[in-house]
């Protein structure tokens, strides 16, 4: 009988464990203690955490009456935003520069000026017009 009630409410709760799968929270018990399924599981942040009871909740507000839910968490910080984002860094224009010059300085080769071009297109109407105090993002 523990068994049939386990399936049950496994399946009326399956959208959480499903969450606590896809957040890759270490499920650490999961079984029927009198009427209610107990789940116990560590998620590695506090917002994963709050992501499994916003899914517990929505399963079933009430969920008191047949769920014993145990989700502790690692860290308070969310998890690091991937570093996918170039660094963009500034140049201030000084006398004798131009866009060929700051590009060799940056990259290496003075031929990639169109890049701080493209950046600066807010700042720079024509590639050969800079002046002192500017101050160019580089990509």
């Amino acid at each position: 009988m523990a068994d049939a009630k386990l399936d049950q409410l496994k399946l009326k709760y399956q959208s959480v464990l499903n969450t606590m799968n896809a957040l890759k929270v270490q499920l650490k018990n999961l079984h029927v203690q009198g009427e209610k399924l107990v789940i116990r599981g560590e998620a590695k942040t506090k917002q994963d955490m709050h992501k499994v009871w916003d899914q517990i909740k929505l399963v079933d507000k009430n969920y008191a009456q047949d769920l014993a839910a145990e989700i502790t968490y690692l860290s308070d910080e969310p998890a690091p935003k991937p570093q996918n984002a170039p660094t963009l860094r500034i140049h201030k224009v000084v006398a004798g520069d131009n866009l060929s010059k700051i590009a060799k300085q940056y990259y290496g080769n003075a031929n990639e000026y169109m890049k701080i071009f493209n950046a600066n297109q807010d700042k720079l109407k024509d590639p050969d017009k800079i002046f002192p105090g500017q101050e160019l993002v580089i990509p």
